[in-house]
């Protein structure tokens, strides 16, 4: 398989003499969903915020598809098919659930220099509502008068509009109910379907590996063990019982 995106010899931090992580190397095959599993602070949001352009790396690069994207605005990485669901919020609370959800339609219109799409957006708006169709009766309100779950909702089904070659999820189960959890993670099967790649993170370290083709560890900034998922099924990977503090 070709991979979508590749992170080689990554060394990043937030400050100048920090490094969260240091010589990590990943990739996402297209069409597969790769897990990255890790206690909090070792990192795992850290790589998706290099990934997807929020945080340069000081040593190492990206590449999506081939090219070296290192650096690059997540603007523009979005007209390249890469999209981020962040595990905070990213809605603009005062504004309407149709209005958040138009507003990356709108962006990838402009990057790829497309006028005359009108009629495919509706059409690519209506699809989406038949994946999320409990946002037809939200489309007016206002996105912050939304629970949790329902921002979650509006969050995945601006993702399925856009339908990236490569969707990165950050945490998407965190805080919420077990039955809308559930649908979070039928969600990500969904995107696999209509072939995009994932790479996913989540508390839930038994789900991650359950939907993932091929799980990463990250401990302490490093990537300390790698596998398919049959390599983490039936007592756990002997890794992640250590850095887990688990007995399986």
């Amino acid at each position: 398989m070709t991979a979508v995106l590749r992170l080689e010899r990554v060394t990043a931090g937030y400050s100048a003499d920090i490094d969260v992580l240091r010589d990590v190397s990943i990739e996402v095959e297209a069409h597969a969903i790769r897990g990255l599993i890790g206690l909090n602070g070792a990192g795992k949001s850290t790589v998706m915020k290099v990934a997807c352009g929020l945080l340069r790396p000081r040593l190492g690069r990206v590449l999506f598809e081939g090219r070296d994207i290192t650096g690059l605005p997540p603007h523009e990485l979005v007209g390249l098919g890469l999209s981020y669901i962040p595990q905070e919020s990213s809605l603009f609370p005062a504004m309407s659930v149709q209005d958040n959800l138009m507003i990356p339609l709108r962006r990838l219109r402009e990057l790829r220099g497309s006028r005359d799409e009108a009629t495919a957006d509706r059409t690519r708006f209506e699809t989406m509502l038949e994946q999320f169709p409990m946002l037809r009766d939200k489309l007016k309100q206002p996105a912050g008068s939304l629970s949790g779950g329902q921002q979650k909702t509006v969050e995945f089904a601006k993702a399925y509009l856009l339908r990236p070659k490569l969707c990165m999820i950050d945490e998407p189960s965190i805080g919420l109910a077990p039955k809308i959890a559930e649908q979070v993670f039928d969600w990500i099967r969904l995107f696999t379907r209509e072939g995009m790649a994932i790479l996913l993170v989540d508390h839930n370290i038994r789900k991650v590996i359950e939907l993932s083709d091929f799980t990463y560890v990250i401990s302490l900034g490093e990537v300390t063990a790698a596998g398919p998922r049959e390599h983490f099924q039936g007592d756990m990977h002997e890794q992640v019982k250590q850095w887990l503090g688990l007995n399986y």
